[in-house]
Formats: structure tokens, C-alpha cells, sequence
């Protein structure tokens, strides 16, 4: 009996390898499950997968593509739905539906004025800030993570911003170093969404008004930037950020590294739920670990795949009735980047 299944169990290592490795199918699969090691903390582990050198290569190939797809100028444009007699038709300025589809689950957050979002970032040196914390002090109506932060071992106090952070028009953070451009995801002082590679002075030109710094643009005036899942950087908890023709905000949020419940999604899949719910521009906001929509009451909604709950995070853009009473103090101000130290706590 022992040898039958020893047999059985070689059998079909051996079939499972050849299909892994020598099939266009197991390729593709290979490259998929590789590209979501890699967007984990475990990056290197994708090599025993791919190899250490495909590994370079894929990281290298998507740094490329990520800038690339952030190059097209948008030009869209917002119509603001009106009720025929040139008045903005009055709706709900928030609701939040389920999202479902292959191996992920997720919400979608619409807010329907733009101009409703802020910026939000810590208010205690030295350590980031949780979004349930950041919307129950300023009285926010929802929030969501928003940009990515230096994080050491995966072990980041989510104090140290990437690249640029503007809050009201102002530069908070400027991690550029000798970079003359970034990748940002924010909205300008008229409600349209900015997503793509800019330099400061292009985006005081334009009249920034909140914004971080992250990549990649995903749609850009009207189109889809990525051609299938394979493309789609792999499977991973996914925080987007998008905008329709008529103004309204879109935050797509996906859980996943949860089997029986989500997996994740691939930019790919986000792309594609954006596309149906009308977006004309999305681009990637910190996911993983980070992924959280909090409500009005404080309370998560969705399900982090953080093992030690809720992270500690730079920013966050939060919805609020009344965003002109909204006090946001640079907490970075005085404070040079090669000052903060992002591990300790």
C-alpha cells in the first residue's frame, strides 16, 4: 500500500513539474504566483520560483512599465451631472458597495464630490497613524490608506513617507531627493483627479491641492494601461483610487492572503472593475497590509490581511462633510528626510 501511494505521489510531482515548468500555462501561472511573492514581504523567496535572476529582471521590468504607464498626459475632463437645469443633481455623498469576483472580495467606496477629500497624515511625531484613529479625531465620514512609506523588515513605524506628501495645496513631505519628477494620485483644488509622473512645479501649475506619491496609473483617459492578468503584478490586497466623467471619487478596496474568503486581485482585475463602474483615470494606491476603509464610526469595514491588525500609515484620504473646517498641521515640518529613521519606534 505504502509503495502504491509513494508511486502515485512521484507520479504526480513529476506531471506537476512538467506542467510548472515546461507548459506556456504553467509559465504563465509560475510568473503570476512569483509576482505575488513579490509584492509580500517575502520578495526573495520568488527565486526559488523564477530564479534570482529572473527575479531582477521581473522587479526591473516592472519599475520600467510602472513609469512608462505613467507618461501619457490625461486630459479628461469633469461634467458633473445635472438635473437639466444646470443645477448639480443632489445626491448621497457617500455609499460604500461589495465587490466579488475570482478568488477576491472587496468594497467599492463612491464619493460623489471630490472636492469632500483631504489629505489626512499623523499628528504625533515619530510614528504613523492608524486610520480608524485618523477619522474618529478629525470627524471624518470615511477614510482610506493612501501612500506608501519606507518599511525596513516590513516592520515600518509609517512615520517616513515615498517621494512627495501635499495637503491643501502645501508640500509636506518632499522625499525626492535629486528626483526632478514622481508619480503622484491626488486631486487639484477644482475636484479632478491627477494621477502620473510630475514635477512640483507641474503640479503647482495645475493647482494640486492633495496628494501622494505612488504608481502605477492603471487608466488613463478612458483606457485600460494593462492587457490581461499576467500583466497584473500579481495577486495581492489592492488599494485603487479613480475617478468617473461626472467628478465622483471611486476607492476600490480588495482584500486578500485570506483563502476561503479573498486572495486578492491583480491590477489587472481592479482595472477592469473600475473600466465597468465608469472611470476615466485610476491609479494604485499602498496595498497589501495596508488596504483598510474605515467608516464614519471609526469601525473597518473590509478585512486587512495585516496578522498584527490595523498598520500604522503616513496618510490617508478621508471624506468629510465639511473638509474647510479640517485642520491638517505638517507634522514633517522642520524635519528633513535623512532625520527620520523608520524603524524605531
Amino acid at each position: 500500500m505504502f509503495k502504491i501511494v509513494f508511486f502515485t505521489g512521484f507520479i504526480f510531482t513529476l506531471l506537476f513539474a512538467g506542467w510548472f515548468y515546461l507548459t506556456p500555462s504553467g509559465y504563465q501561472y509560475r510568473y503570476m504566483l512569483a509576482d505575488s511573492i513579490i509584492t509580500t514581504q517575502h520578495r526573495e523567496w520568488a527565486k526559488y520560483i523564477i530564479g534570482e535572476k529572473a527575479l531582477r529582471e521581473r522587479v526591473a521590468l516592472y519599475v520600467k512599465q510602472f513609469n512608462d504607464m505613467g507618461e501619457e498626459r490625461d486630459e479628461h475632463t469633469i461634467k458633473p451631472t445635472t438635473d437639466g437645469s444646470g443645477e448639480v443633481t443632489p445626491e448621497k455623498l457617500t455609499s460604500v458597495e461589495e465587490v466579488s469576483g475570482e478568488g477576491y472580495h472587496g468594497y467599492l467606496l463612491t464619493v460623489r464630490d471630490p472636492k469632500k477629500i483631504r489629505l489626512v497624515v499623523p499628528n504625533k511625531r515619530g510614528r504613523g497613524e492608524k486610520i480608524t484613529s485618523m477619522v474618529k479625531r478629525t470627524g471624518a465620514i470615511a477614510g482610506v490608506n493612501a501612500g506608501g512609506f519606507a518599511d525596513p523588515n516590513w516592520k515600518g513605524n509609517g512615520f517616513k513617507p515615498i517621494g512627495l506628501v501635499i495637503s491643501q495645496g502645501k508640500i509636506y513631505y518632499n522625499g525626492l531627493g535629486g528626483k526632478k519628477s514622481v508619480q503622484i494620485v491626488g486631486i487639484d483644488k477644482n475636484g479632478k483627479m491627477l494621477a502620473g509622473n510630475y514635477s512640483i512645479s507641474e503640479l503647482m501649475d495645475l493647482g494640486i491641492s492633495e496628494a501622494v506619491s505612488f504608481s502605477p496609473r492603471i487608466i488613463v483617459n478612458g483606457k485600460g494601461l494593462i492587457k490581461n492578468r499576467a500583466q497584473g503584478w500579481g495577486v495581492a490586497p489592492r488599494t485603487v483610487m479613480a475617478q468617473k466623467e461626472d467628478g465622483t471619487i471611486l476607492f476600490l478596496l480588495i482584500d486578500g492572503r485570506q483563502p476561503g474568503y479573498s486572495i486578492g486581485a491583480t491590477l489587472y482585475d481592479a482595472q477592469q472593475i473600475l473600466l465597468e463602474h465608469g472611470a476615466v483615470i485610476a491609479a494604485n494606491l499602498d496595498g497589501g497590509s495596508s488596504t483598510v476603509l474605515v467608516d464614519e464610526q471609526g469601525q473597518i469595514v473590509n478585512k486587512p490581511s495585516s496578522s498584527a491588525g490595523e498598520r500604522y500609515l503616513p496618510t490617508g484620504f478621508l471624506v468629510f462633510d465639511n473638509p474647510e473646517s479640517v485642520d491638517v498641521p505638517n507634522i514633517w515640518a522642520g524635519m528633513k528626510p535623512s532625520e527620520i529613521d523608520a524603524g524605531k519606534w
